[in-house]
């Protein structure tokens, strides 16, 4: 046992040594340490005691002076101690008397309140006495209404009548009259394009006035009842086929000749919902015009892969070129092809005379779009190494180039393409030429530059607009910097100043504009003046849009000059005729001159006084009403809570109405406009609310918001006006002023006041913010709004029913999306979504994408619509900017003026989310409720003959969209009692599938027997279908639906302009990702399709569509122009389809090229393992899918 202990008893004692050393150590660093802070602590302490030492030294030096001070003042207390008892006596002598006054202000109080209260009972008295009245006159104006809808019926029928003789009369004179028989082809098209100005040369195509009356007749026939036949698919025969071509041609006939008030009075709108052979109706401009600025067909280009706006409006004429150009274009072609001929691109000619190769190597060159030019490449740009002409002209010292030479791109004036042309600015004329060689030569155009012209800057950052008397012109250059280079050279020329129009209002909304005189250094000069912020831009005219200068008021010397005098003696000389008439106000900026601004009337100087020195920041009270220099006052003491000026009566309620306004407003009319708002306030809060009668309430609010937005100045006053009527000293459980506080909040959803007022309003709501009481949570639901308003920007239009209806009858504190409305699916269920006064689209979509579990818009396509307030069956498409609350209200606006008294609060807008643009890339990270969302809107183009299929394809799709939406199909009972019963039902069943799932061109007509034999195929196939979830029905129906190539694209019906090499029949034009199709109308074959870089320019060309195409593989025919024709609001549509997805590919390939260097950078830093595990994912992905396909 011991030898077995031995081996484990021995110790290392080295090892030992070794720790206890390593311990010892350890022992000494802490130790060590330990001494560190000691000393500190040591010198801290040390520290401390001085600081002690010496505040005792100055506690014993106090201590010293309040005893010399207590010994003075022991000397003194003996001999005022009298004066100290008669004081004593002379003040309780005054508080008996004081107390006898508070004691008859008491009694005054009671009897006041007695008054009060009497002149309430008469107030209530008399808004009985209003409301009964308003109610009469509202019954009177309906029977006015009435018989105004009489008299409009019976004038309709006399116009019928007068176009049925106007139609006897002209069949009397065809008769009469022998005419050459035309061929059907030439009389179609004489009747179909005759009416139109830009087919009016030619004698067989002008209609008399008698026919396109008859045609009008036609055109109201058709609109209001008459059912256009259906698209007609390739199963039919040739001769079914030409009669369906017949027939679009008559339709088209009926609705596109009409006159100029007809045309004025109606336009002409093709719809997706409805039949696609239709290709107009009649639609209510009014709801267009509200709710997009302008309802005309924009034109876009194409520049560096982004679609451009270059013009708000349609081209009216070729104005973007000249008749030299034109008049010149034959020569040139001659010439240029010998000069081809004669050297080529590496000829010494060519190289000498600096042409770049692009202009001499074809004609072409104008077909090739701006992005085609690299500006990188030095043998591209031959105007960086020809020598420019350039000089300019002093004036003050500062040297203003009024001479430049360069290269730039021209859209033309026919063919609207671009062209690069060399442009040469000298003598105020702008030329411009093929090559820099043809200076020598005569210019192929010229452009006069006057004081009437103006400058735009397009949407691209290269691209101007150069509009002048006769003309506009569309200038491309090839860098920002080259642009901005020839737009300073031209404002110099022009002495005109281009702004971009977004930043002239950097700050807000205008706080005051009007027509004033200016006058600086002895030169006066009528201009229109805005006051943006701390800015004053000037113009030549109201209408003008690009200020002629501007004046920085911050710090600036603001004040009202006496007209008798003036140091200035060249203001004195210039401006004698005026200083009888006129009040002046003197702006004089930091390091400037000053500036003399003449104003007509008294208002208007008041009103620009007060707003030109708060711009200026100045502290000076002395100017505007009396509330605007109490509000400075209290700006002066940082509105100071203990403040008496918080007091002062005109900050507080008042019961009686005001007898001026509380701002500063620059005309009388203004004033009296005020004064008639704070009646409509009062009458709005002192009325109770009642909720069968709250339409009351609902007319006073949308009257009064209103008027403040049709005239802004009035906006500051009614925001004052409520901050005045909230301030009501009274105790808390008494609910005066809390429709005060319900106004106001609407008021602050709609729009803010400016500065000081917005700071006044936000000390008011923070100082009766209180979540515990009403009107506290109501100001805080004000603080809300204004921060929103403050995010998101003003209102456009006045709040809807619904909006003041949720704001009186619930406290909207308690929600953070007060209101709330339904959004439909083309499925047919909907899904209520929640927003507040300021939400946007944007904002409210990702709302609806978080609840419903979809993708954002950029990756799903889908979009918001609304339907027409005219009941029509129509849709427009909203913006993500615009505001929800406008749309509702605008959407109800539009419904009162178009169908008055007709379901009038009941009606309002409906929303409908749907699918607009398709990216099969996308369709990868489909969700389940996309997929769905897509095949009934798929389902959708079906039924209306917008997809091609045949009757069995569509009896199978049918059966599958039962599947997803009914389930299993149940089989009748095979006994007889309950056979008859079930048999009735099942038929019910198929027969509403049929009607819902099933073409209407292939149900239309059947017969019993035939709808039966539809029914049994039906239901066999449904059958075949049993156990197949919704999931597996939905993946099958668009993998079959996708096999056509052009799933997802938008169809337009249209017509080519004659002539056109694509005929003269109907067709369908095709948008979707990969660009535009030109199909066949019957068999929707593929004519001819173009890819987006191909199109140059597109969108409205008078009362037709135009495409630009650009055929780089057609060396006869570069560029093609088509045309054709189309309903207005088709072409607005096709053309903002087509701008969105090629904008949509542009940020995608931004985004790419963005993220492109970052991910290869993290690929080739990850391992093999890496790669191995990402490899997995692919793998998975691409096995085959199960389940049964119908191809």
């Amino acid at each position: 046992m011991a030898e077995l202990s031995e081996p484990e008893g021995p110790v290392d004692w080295k090892e030992r040594c070794v720790a206890l050393e390593s311990q010892l150590m350890k022992f000494r660093v802490q130790a060590s340490k330990i001494r560190e802070l000691l000393a500190e602590k040591m010198q801290q302490l040390e520290r401390q005691v001085i600081d002690a030492e010496r505040q005792a030294e100055k506690a014993f030096q106090q201590v010293q002076v309040m005893e010399e001070k207590l010994k003075a003042a022991n000397i003194q207390t003996s001999e005022s101690e009298m004066r100290l008892y008669k004081k004593c006596q002379d003040l309780e002598s005054l508080l008996q008397e004081k107390d006898d006054i508070i004691q008859n202000l008491e009694l005054q109080l009671e009897e006041q309140k007695q008054i009060r209260i009497q002149e309430a009972k008469i107030i209530e008295e008399k808004a009985a006495k209003i409301k009964e009245w308003v109610t009469v006159k509202l019954n009177e104006l309906e029977l006015e209404n009435q018989n105004l809808r009489l008299i409009n019926q019976n004038q309709t029928e006399e116009i019928r009548t007068m176009q049925s003789k106007l139609q006897e009369i002209q069949g009397k004179k065809s008769s009469t009259v022998s005419t050459p028989k035309l061929s059907e082809g030439q009389r179609l098209s004489s009747l179909t394009f005759g009416c139109f100005s830009s087919r009016a040369r030619s004698p067989p195509q002008v209609l008399k006035s008698e026919e396109l009356s008859k045609l009008s007749s036609k055109e109201s026939e058709f609109t209001e009842g008459k059912n256009v036949e259906e698209i007609v698919i390739s199963e039919k025969s040739a001769d079914n086929q030409t009669q369906e071509n017949d027939r679009g041609q008559r339709t088209l006939r009926q609705t596109a000749c009409v006159s100029e008030q007809h045309r004025k009075a109606r336009t002409s709108v093709a719809t997706d919902g409805d039949s696609a052979a239709m290709l107009s109706y009649t639609t209510s401009g009014l709801y267009t015009s509200l709710l997009y600025k302008n309802m005309t067909a924009p034109v876009y280009t194409t520049l560096k892969g982004k679609a451009t706006q270059i013009s708000s409006s349609p081209f009216v004429d070729d104005s973007s070129g000249s008749e030299e150009e034109d008049s010149s274009r034959s020569s040139s072609r001659t010439s240029e092809s010998d000069s081809r001929s004669r050297s080529g691109p590496g000829s010494p000619r060519a190289m000498k005379r600096g042409v770049s190769l692009s202009s001499v190597a074809s004609e072409s060159d104008y077909a090739i779009p701006p992005d085609a030019y690299s500006t990188d490449v030095d043998w591209l740009q031959p105007e960086q190494k020809l020598p420019k002409t350039c000089s300019s002209s002093s004036d003050n010292g500062k040297s203003e180039p009024l001479e430049k030479s360069g290269y730039l791109l021209k859209m033309s004036a026919k063919v609207k393409t671009w062209k690069r042309r060399w442009f040469v600015l000298k003598g105020g004329e702008l030329l411009y030429y093929k090559s820099p060689s043809d200076v020598i030569r005569k210019p192929q155009g010229h452009i006069e530059l006057s004081a009437s012209c103006n400058i735009l800057r397009g949407d691209n950052k290269q691209t101007v607009q150069l509009t002048t008397e006769k003309h506009t012109y569309y200038l491309t250059a090839d860098s920002p910097n080259i642009l901005e280079e020839w737009i300073k050279v031209l404002q110099n020329v022009l002495r005109v100043q281009a702004a971009n129009p977004l930043s002239l209002q950097p700050e807000g909304k205008p706080a005051v504009k009007g027509l004033l005189t200016k006058v600086k250094h002895g030169y006066s000069k009528r201009v229109w003046c805005t006051l943006v912020g701390k800015t004053l831009y000037y113009f030549r005219s109201q209408e003008d849009k690009f200020p002629l200068g501007q004046i920085t008021l911050w710090e600036a010397k603001v004040e009202e000059v006496d007209r008798s005098c003036d140091s200035d003696e060249d203001y004195e000389a210039s401006g004698r005729s005026l200083l009888s008439t006129h009040y002046t106000i003197v702006v004089h900026p930091k390091d400037q001159g000053p500036t003399y601004l003449l104003i007509g009337s008294k208002h208007e100087k008041d009103t620009w006084l007060y707003h030109l020195t708060v711009a200026a920041g100045s502290n000076n009270v002395n100017v505007g009403s009396e509330f605007e220099q109490l509000v400075c006052k209290l700006l002066n003491i940082e509105g100071e809570p203990s403040s008496q000026i918080w007091r002062h009566p005109t900050l507080c309620h008042s019961k009686e109405g005001i007898l001026s306004p509380l701002t500063t407003l620059p005309s009388e009319a203004l004033q009296t406009e005020a004064i008639k708002l704070f009646k409509t306030c009062q009458l709005f809060i002192n009325a109770a609310v009642d909720s069968p009668a709250i339409d009351y309430h609902i007319s006073l609010a949308q009257s009064a918001l209103q008027i403040c937005l049709t005239h802004p100045e009035l906006q500051n006053e009614i925001c004052c006006q409520l901050i005045k009527q909230t301030r009501r000293r009274q105790p808390q459980n008494q609910a005066g002023p809390l429709q005060g506080w319900q106004l106001l909040a609407l008021c602050v959803g709609l729009f803010l006041p400016h500065h000081p007022f917005l700071w006044l309003l936000g000390l008011h709501l923070k100082r009766n913010a209180d979540s515990r009481t009403e009107f506290g949570k109501y100001a805080i639901y004000c603080q809300r709004c204004v921060e929103r308003t403050q995010q998101n920007g003003d209102r456009e239009a006045r709040p809807s029913r619904m909006e003041i209806l949720s704001t009186l009858l619930r406290n909207p504190y308690h929600h953070s999306l007060p209101f709330s409305i339904p959004v439909h699916f083309m499925n047919g269920i909907y899904q209520v979504v929640g927003f507040d006064a300021s939400t946007t689209v944007e904002e409210f979509l990702n709302t609806l994408n978080q609840d419903t579990g979809m993708r954002k818009p950029a990756q799903s396509g889908f979009a918001l619509f609304t339907d027409d307030p005219s009941g029509r069956n129509l849709e427009h498409c909203l913006q993500g900017n615009i505001k929800i609350c406008d749309i509702i209200s605008k959407w109800e606006q539009a419904s009162k003026e178009q169908q008055p008294g007709k379901c009038e609060g009941t009606r309002t807008v409906r929303l409908t989310y749907k699918n607009r643009l398709y990216f099969s890339v996308q369709a990868c990270g489909e969700t389940d409720r996309e997929k769905l969302l897509l095949m009934y809107q798929t389902n959708d183009q079906i039924i209306n003959g917008l997809f091609p299929l045949n009757k069995d394809l569509a009896l199978e799709m049918a059966a599958l969209l039962a599947q997803v939406e009914i389930g299993d199909f149940e089989r009748p009972f095979s006994t007889p009692a309950g056979q008859g019963t079930n048999q009735c039902k099942s038929n019910q069943t198929l027969k509403q599938v049929i009607e819902k799932f099933y073409p209407k061109r292939y149900r239309d007509g059947c017969s019993e027997e035939q709808l039966r034999q539809l029914y049994q195929r039906l239901s066999t196939r449904w059958m075949a279908l049993r156990g197949h979830s919704a999931a597996d029905c939905v993946r099958i129906y668009l993998t079959v639906a996708r096999k056509w190539p052009f799933f997802g694209a938008k169809l337009f019906l249209a017509k080519p302009r004659t002539p056109s090499p694509l005929g003269n029949n109907f067709m369908w034009l095709a948008i979707h990702e990969s660009g535009l199709s030109i199909l066949e109308y019957n068999s929707m074959r593929l004519i001819v399709s173009y890819v987006y870089k191909s199109l140059m320019t597109f969108g409205g060309y008078q009362d037709d569509f135009m495409v630009v195409i650009n055929s780089t593989h057609s060396k006869e025919t570069p560029t093609e122009k088509l045309l054709f024709a189309m309903a207005k609001p088709k072409i607005l549509e096709i053309t903002l389809l087509i701008a969105s997805y090629i904008n949509n590919f542009h940020q995608q390939k931004a985004a790419f090229h963005h993220l492109s260097a970052p991910a290869l950078l993290s690929a080739r830093t990850q391992g093999p393992q890496a790669q191995a595990m990402g490899s997995q994912p692919l793998l998975s992905n691409s096995r085959p899918t199960k389940g049964p396909t119908l191809l």
